[in-house]
């Protein structure tokens, strides 16, 4: 009878426990069911799947204190603690989950460059496929709104923004000298080789407040973290010849490439517009050596370059051609380490050095220049929940900057600075929602050599309206010291200032993109001087100001047209500078009003070729002309530039590749100089500023050798 009588209450017990029940409702936060809903309590198999009216009911053994976690596909998760025996029926909201791939981005003033962005408008190989760019990274983004064509120069205007206002990093590390050495009205090129890097993000302005001294824009460089296999690459070109190799093992890896340039034969056969004693003879080399840790990745990047040549160049001022000889020793180091610290933190941190030297004899006289640069970064980053990110840091700058000059006459002066700038920075990511972020930040820079502390807010909105489209809003100050050719004369300076404030609209859909962004950029605080050029005996000042404002214009579609990609761009500026010796404010001579590029690639299969066309407009440019009485009146012809490339993939593994820069001979004007005293007739004599060459004829036989027997340098032509 007693065995009865307990085997009675265990039997009860149990199917007491069995009678416990959860119950609830599952919904978004505008009250809609989500059906489907996974629902169980942790630790358990106990649980159950959301009706199409968003209910939920299951049965639970467990008693006590439990955590009820309700999960739903592209919305957050949610955990409740619970007392089953107390609980009661309730309705659950989930918010929408802002890591999703149709989740707002910030992209006022960015243009990003990899396969892994969101809103890729480049892909890496469009950096080396336009036509016309000739593996130039510089080049191929001339063609993105925003950015002027200023073919005596090569490096990247932006924004109505000189060249030394956008700042170059590798791997999140500045580079102080990213471009060659060139003399005057030379055209220069980056000194970085497309091959080694995964992504490009090119900002036009308003960019984040973890990279500062610069007034217009930032330019960042990420290299390959991990190569795909052993390959080595070979390159035969009429200019030179290049020679490639990377080598992997099981947490490391090793990456170079090496080119030889010497244009000698090139200008033998192909007539230039400029007189050389001796053409460009460069030697230069890139190398990456990678180490993967448990819980991060070390790399350490290293370029060196060395280049001269010797021209004879008119000078309208001089009755026979100037003599110029040029030779450029350039290093770069740069380490920088990436990985996590556990609980969601993670840290970015490197140091970086280089060295430049340049020599120049213009008309039998020396200018020699020496600078050691370095920078020192760390950077934190918490994600406290998939809807906060918080980053902050620090950065230190050095720059040792010596100018030797001597003259014929054995006169000789030297001039010089030293820098170091200490900078942090804090910023974070806040998603409100998948359809809303906004990413605020600050940034305090101390410069010693103008001894003055700024602090500048950065902040930028993004609202996504529709499913493919989205709206940002950006404003940021951003300040830089003056440039070398004033801090090695006069060292009592302030900052240079400029605002910046951006509005985007982002369409994104099927291999297609379209932006539009208007801009209005301030500026103060620039460098006036009160000669020629800047001299040490000029009088300088900070009482310089401007503004710029415009509208930028992009297309792209790879979609529409079977094996047929392309890019439109177009930008429309209105700025005016009241700096250097201008008597007011007027448009800069490097500033052109309407910019238009077309870049087009399209795959002939049954030829196994790529054919690339590029043609890039840019309206006048305004020049001064002392036979007129206003300043800055004149202004320069259109520039035209039509160029094809051609690759023609023979084997899996060969390439024989062919371009032609202005094909259709354009004889493109970027301005005039002039006499430094009138004629007979009251008249400045001038002469005009050309391209060195009328065309650029490039032809070139890559070849891949690796394990799989198809990697080939087409992403890389």
């Amino acid at each position: 009878m007693k065995r009865a009588v307990i085997f009675f209450f265990l039997f009860t017990a149990i199917s007491l426990n069995a009678q416990n029940v959860i119950k609830g409702t599952v919904q978004d936060t505008k009250g809609s069911p989500l059906p489907g809903a996974n629902v169980y309590l942790e630790g358990t198999y106990d649980g159950t799947v959301s009706d199409e009216a968003g209910n939920f009911s299951f049965e639970t053994t467990t008693t006590g204190n439990q955590t009820l976690v309700i999960t739903f596909l592209s919305f957050e998760k949610v955990t409740q603690a619970i007392t089953i025996e107390n609980y009661q029926p309730q309705t659950f909201k989930l918010r929408e989950g802002v890591n999703t791939l149709d989740a707002v981005v910030i992209s006022a003033g960015t243009f990003a460059a990899g396969d892994n962005s969101k809103i890729t408008a480049l892909k890496p190989l469009d950096i080396v496929t336009t036509a016309g760019s000739a593996g130039n990274i510089v080049a191929a983004l001339q063609t993105l709104p925003g950015t002027q064509t200023v073919g005596e120069d090569g490096r990247l205007f932006v924004r109505g923004g000189e060249a030394n206002e956008t700042q170059t990093y590798v791997d999140g590390i500045r580079v102080a000298q990213p471009y060659g050495a060139t003399t005057n009205n030379l055209p220069t090129r980056g000194r970085f080789s497309p091959f080694l890097f995964k992504g490009i993000t090119f900002s036009t302005g308003g960019y984040s407040a973890e990279f500062g001294e610069a007034l217009s824009s930032v330019l960042l460089l990420n290299t390959i973290e991990e190569p795909e296999q052993e390959q080595t690459d070979i390159a035969l070109m009429t200019v030179g010849v290049g020679l490639g190799n990377t080598q992997k093992w099981e947490k490391s890896s090793l990456s170079f490439n090496a080119n030889y340039i010497n244009l000698k034969p090139y200008q033998w056969i192909v007539p230039q517009n400029i007189d050389w004693n001796k053409p460009v003879q460069s030697l230069s080399g890139e190398t990456v050596y990678r180490y993967k840790f448990n819980t991060g990745m070390l790399k350490v990047y290293a370029a060196f370059d060395h280049s001269d040549f010797d021209i004879n160049q008119k000078d309208i001022n001089e009755p026979n051609p100037v003599r110029v000889a040029l030779k450029n020793n350039n290093f770069y180091l740069n380490s920088s380490y990436s990985g996590t610290l556990g609980n969601a933190w993670s840290l970015q941190t490197g140091l970086s050095y280089g060295y430049s030297y340049t020599n120049v004899e213009p008309a039998g006289n020396m200018v020699e220049d020496k600078e050691n640069s370095s920078h020192i970064k760390m950077k934190l980053r918490k994600n406290f929940s998939s809807r906060f990110k918080l980053s902050f840091g620090a950065d230190y700058f050095i720059t040792d900057f010596n100018e030797d000059y001597k003259e014929s006459t054995n006169f000789t002066f030297s001039s010089g600075y030293n820098n170091s700038i200490a900078a942090t920075y804090a910023e974070a990511d806040i998603f409100f929602s998948k359809n809303l972020a906004l990413k605020a930040g600050v940034r305090g820079s101390y410069s010693e050599i103008v001894d003055e502390t700024v602090v500048e807010p950065r902040v930028s909105l993004a609202y996504k309206a529709g499913k493919r489209g989205q709206f940002s809003l950006a404003y940021g100050d951003f300040h830089q010291t003056p440039m070398s050719d004033y801090l090695k004369n006069f060292k009592g300076f302030e900052y240079e200032k400029t605002s910046h404030y951006i509005l985007n609209y982002l369409y994104n859909n099927e291999r297609r993109m379209f932006r539009a962004e208007a801009y209005y950029k301030d500026y103060s605080n620039l460098i006036k001087y009160d000669t020629d050029t800047p001299m040490y005996n000029s009088v300088y000042n900070n009482g310089g100001k401007g503004y710029a404002k415009g509208v930028d214009l992009f297309w792209r579609d790879s979609y529409n047209i079977k094996n047929f990609d392309y890019m439109l761009s177009y930008s429309f500026i209105d700025t005016e500078r009241d700096y250097r010796n201008y008597e007011y404010a007027v448009t800069p001579s490097y500033v052109a009003k309407h910019n238009f590029s077309i870049v087009t690639r399209y795959w002939i299969n049954d030829l196994r070729s790529q054919l690339g066309v590029t043609y890039t407009f840019n309206s006048g440019r305004p020049y001064d002309n002392p036979n007129e009485a206003e300043f800055m009146n004149s202004m320069t012809k259109s520039y035209n530039n039509l160029s094809v490339s051609w690759a023609w993939l023979l084997s899996p593994q060969k390439i024989l590749y062919f371009s032609v820069s202005n094909v259709l001979g354009y004889e493109n004007v970027f301005g005039y100089n002039y006499a430094n005293t009138p004629d007979l007739n009251g008249q400045f004599a001038r002469q005009a500023i050309t391209q060195p060459a009328d065309r650029f004829f490039f032809v070139g036989f890559f070849w891949t050798i690796s394990d799989d027997k198809k990697t080939n340098q087409l992403d890389n032509l």
